[in-house]
């Protein structure tokens, strides 16, 4: 089982960093400005993370051709989405829960980046149950098969 709490600590730094380049950039900017934003940031605070994550899906243990972007890979365990929309939906968490699945990865965090205020959700993949759960502990996405 996994421990949220653990989980949590692990992931607040990236999230001071999240938050301090919405202080510095602002509301209403491309994306991709607040993408270079974190870089910066990232480097700046030390953090390890990788940018723009190439992974190929598998199909009974093979790759696919299919390629998906995960926008930062941080301390190797840490999924980062970052959005710059109105508001996020659930096409957008189902993105990223997808993403820690298929990279079976226990943090992720999905960034709104174009508001006033960032808004920052924290979700974590249970490899053993499969399930994707919330800060509190509720589970708002399962995986069977």
């Amino acid at each position: 089982m996994i421990d949220i709490e653990k989980q949590k600590d692990h992931v607040f730094d990236v999230v001071g960093a999240l938050y301090e380049v919405h202080t510095e950039l602002g509301p209403g900017l491309n994306e991709y400005y607040y993408q270079e934003g974190l870089r910066l940031q990232l480097e700046e605070q030390g953090i390890s993370f990788q940018k723009e994550l190439t992974i190929h899906p598998t199909y009974h243990g093979k790759n696919m051709e299919s390629v998906y972007r995960v926008d930062f890979l941080c301390k190797d365990d840490i999924i980062i989405e970052c959005k710059a929309v109105d508001e996020l939906n659930a096409d957008m968490r189902a993105q990223l829960f997808n993403y820690m699945r298929l990279l079976k990865r226990p943090c992720g965090i999905l960034v709104n980046f174009a508001g006033r205020k960032a808004i920052i959700e924290r979700y974590f993949y249970d490899e053993t149950t499969r399930d994707i759960l919330t800060v509190d502990g509720r589970v708002v996405h399962k995986y069977r098969h």
